[in-house]
Parts: C-alpha cells; structure tokens; sequence
C-alpha cells in the first residue's frame, strides 16, 4: 500500500509540472519502487533467517534457565536438610568474672566456640552453604528472656548500644567465618561496664550476616553476666614479676579467671608457688592449668615467670637414709643447684641424670622438713661454713712456705701469724671446687690422712682444733703446688 502510494503521490507531483520536470520525477519514482523491490526480494531472504535464529537462541536460553531453576526446587524439596530451620548455639560458657578490656574467654581460658546445629538431631550442620556462614557477635540486655520463642525482631530490640561519646561496646573481632559449621569468637573485649544498663548485666548473641534461601538460622545467646571495670594499676603485670606477686600477675593467668582459680585450688598462690612447684614437678603444673592453656600461652607464662629476678641465698639438706656426707643445694624456688659430696661441691651441670633426680628428690624431702634446712646468704658463706673453712684472711701465696716448717715441728702452720693474702688464695681453692676444676692431688691427701692420724693420737684433743684447720688448709696446698709447677715450666 505505501509503495502504491508513494507511486500515485509521484504520478501526481508528475502531472503537475512541465514536461520535463514529469519525466525527471517519474524517474526518480521508478527508481525508488524499484529500490524497494530490490529490499524486499534480495534482503528479506537474508534477515528473516538471522532473526529467526537469534529469537531461538534467546527462547532456549531463558527456558533452560527456568528449568534449572525448577530442578533446584526439586532438589530442596529431594534434600530437606538446607530447607529447615537451623540454629546457632554456644559450645562453653563463658569465663567469669568479665572485665572491660579483657579478653572475654571461655571456659578453662579457651576462645569463645559457636556451632551451627540441627535442632532436630542436635547434630552439627557441617555441609551445605550455611556450614560456612560469616557471623556477627554483639550485645544484648542481660534481663532478656532468653527462654521464650523469641524472634529476630526481639532481639533487635533489646541490643545495646554503646553510650553517647564512647567507643563501640565491643572491640576486637567482632566478625567471624563459620568453618564445617563451627566458628571461634577470639579476642573480643568491652570497652564499657554494664552498671548503667536497666538490668546491669549483659548477654552476648551471634547471628548470621548471610541470608539464605529456604535456609533460617536462630541467634544464639549467653547466659548474663556482669561487666566490672578493668581497675588499672591493680590488674597490671608486673616486669619482671617478684616473687610474692599473687600469681595472676603472671602473663595469660586473669585475676579470678579459669587459670588462676584452679592453681589456687592446688595452693599455687604466689610467683615462688608457681616456680617452685615447676622445679618440683613442671609436668604436673602443667596439668593442673588444663587443656584450655595452649603451648603457646604456657611458653609465655613461663618465660614470665623465670624472668623474676632470685635473691642469692641457698639452702642445704642432708636427709637421713642417703649417703653418709651428702647434701643438696638448692635455691629460694626448690632448683637444685648442686650437691655436697665428702666437703666437696659438686654443681648440678656437673651431676650425672641420675644424681640429678636424687638431688630433686632430696629438695622434696628439704621441703617438709623445713626445720632441717641450713640458710646461707650465697654460695660462699655455705662453702666456709657447712664444710668449716677458716677466714683465713692475711697470708700470701708468696711466703706460705715460710710458715709450714716453722713453729712446733715439720709440717706445723702457725695460722695466727700467717701473712696477708693467703684468704685470696685459698679462695682460688674454694672457687676451683665450685667450677669443678681440678681436685687436690691424691698422694698429697694420702700422705696428710696419715699424718693427721699420727698426730692426733700423739698430740691427743688440745690440738685437734689446730690440726682442724691445717687439714682445711692442705686442699689449698695443692693448689699453690699446681701454681709452683707452672710457674716453673714456664
């Protein structure tokens, strides 16, 4: 119809000009009909089956999305187990009391654990997409009815929120992925206490971030609990701590916390508590803190606690029933720091493995019978006085041998008049034994065994105190006779 239009419309435009402009614009009209013709019988043939193909392509495509989309119904309706109703539930309670700033924990110091459960086999939902849902914790009014049939929109109105001008309520990682439906809430503290909420108290809740299809998971929330302020200088650390810190003071062991209850029930109270029962039995103490201290955190309680600086004092023990003339030595925490050994000090890095454990038996004994321990302010007032060395201060290494044949026969030391230096000298004794360096010659010994026997008969008690202290002098002799070789072979 167009085309017969546009023909009589031409014809006309023809009809109404001269001749010349008739036959230009009957030109120009057949050139256009046939213009149009040429489009209608070589193009049509061309775009018809273009079209028709991609209108085909477009119908199989959307019909095989609705397909899919069915067969997932059917696959729902198939496996019901992503279709119910799913909850969020706490798997240990939490530590009391909580403080702001402190890290909130669960029982026996472990990390706050969320599990996603099937209410209906009480199993955990370990599979399908909500099994790894991101979670959010936060914090609702402590006088919440946790029990009734709340809903999501119960809880959205009994949040709390922090007080104007303060931080947020709760701070640290507040966010958490679920992992085979289970999720760890670490390191979360309060930044504020509850006293100025209408029921002073809070809960702690969870819920999921992600939405679900045909999937609804419940929050889960705590029992209540009461926030304290976090008192400052009073909950501190100390570094290093001292010896009669109370043991919370130590690193990983909160005040009143899973930690520092159970070592006070084994009467672990103070630092020296802790370091002693370490030395006594680590294993044991080890024990006692639980499963809920990790490797990690025990490392660093110990550390902490071993980097308490010692007094110098050290404690001797002979028990009865071991070895005639042996003795532990032993520090302010029960460490064994050597054995006496017929009046010789032996360190215990020279002690055999089995020495060692009969020295940390003997310290246990020490322990409970507290009135047979011997102080001394450090190793060198233990070494003069248990094995009854002399000060000897005043005589000199030079002119010794100018006093061993003088005074009351061969071999007799006039100590009275010994000179200067001679304390120096035999110190250099005393500190060989602590070091373990070498012993006194036995011929030399040998032949002075002998010779006190001879003269304690003869001499008889009057001078078994002079003969004493020539017996504790002989142990340096052999010291200045090392010292007279050497300088002699150089």
């Amino acid at each position: 119809m167009s085309q017969k239009r546009e023909f009589e419309e031409g014809k006309a435009r023809v009809e109404g000009g001269s001749s010349e402009d008739k036959r230009r614009r009957f030109k120009s009209v057949v050139q256009e009909v046939m213009r149009l013709q040429t489009v209608k019988h070589f193009l049509e043939p061309v775009l018809e089956p273009l079209i028709r193909k991609v209108v085909k392509e477009e119908v199989e495509l959307a019909l095989g999305k609705h397909l899919t989309g069915i067969k997932w119904i059917c696959e729902k309706e198939i496996h019901p187990l992503e279709s119910r109703n799913l909850q969020l539930k706490f798997l240990n309670n939490l530590s009391l009391p909580v403080f702001t700033s402190a890290r909130v924990e669960g029982d026996e110091g472990q990390a706050i654990r969320v599990a996603l459960i099937d209410p209906s086999t009480g199993q955990i939902v370990s599979s399908g997409p909500a099994s790894s849902a991101k979670l959010e914790i936060f914090v609702v009014e402590g006088d919440f009815d946790s029990a009734s049939d709340w809903t999501a929109e119960d809880i959205r109105n009994n949040i709390v929120r922090e007080r104007e001008g303060k931080k947020p309520l709760l701070s640290g990682n507040v966010i958490a992925l679920l992992n085979d439906g289970i999720g760890v809430m670490d390191e979360i503290s309060f930044t504020d206490n509850s006293s100025w909420t209408r029921s002073r108290k809070f809960r702690l809740g969870v819920r999921t971030v992600d939405q679900f299809d045909f999937v609804k998971v419940r929050e889960a929330i705590t029992d209540s609990f009461v926030v304290r302020d976090h008192r400052g200088e009073l909950y501190k650390k100390h570094h290093p701590p001292s010896l009669f810190d109370e043991v919370w003071r130590l690193e990983k062991i909160g005040k009143d916390g899973a930690f520092h209850n159970r070592l006070n029930l084994s009467n672990i109270n103070t630092v020296k508590d802790f370091l002693t029962y370490f030395h006594l039995n680590s294993s044991k103490l080890r024990q006692i803190l639980g499963t809920g201290m990790s490797s990690k955190m025990w490392e660093i309680t110990l550390d902490h606690a071993q980097s308490c600086v010692l007094d110098n004092s050290v404690h001797v023990y002979q028990p009865l029933g071991f070895q005639k003339k042996t003795a532990v030595v032993f520090n302010v925490v029960a460490q064994v720091l050597g054995l006496l050994v017929d009046l010789q000090y032996i360190t215990v890095d020279k002690l055999s493995e089995i020495e060692k454990a009969q020295a940390e038996e003997m310290v246990i004994v020490a322990l409970s019978h507290p009135n047979e321990v011997i102080s001394y302010d450090d190793e060198v007032s233990m070494m003069r006085n248990f094995l009854n060395v002399p000060d000897y201060s005043g005589m000199s290494l030079t002119s010794l041998d100018g006093y061993y044949n003088t005074g009351e026969g061969s071999g007799h030391v006039d100590m009275e008049a010994a000179p200067q230096g001679l304390y120096d000298d035999f110190n250099l004794w005393n500190c060989s034994q602590i070091l373990g360096l070498d012993e006194p010659q036995s011929d030399l010994q040998t032949a002075l065994d002998g010779f006190m026997l001879q003269k304690s008969v003869s001499i008889g008690k009057a001078h078994s105190r002079r003969w004493t202290k020539l017996f504790s002098v002989s142990k340096w002799l052999s010291v200045f006779k090392n010292v007279t070789v050497r300088k002699n072979v150089n």
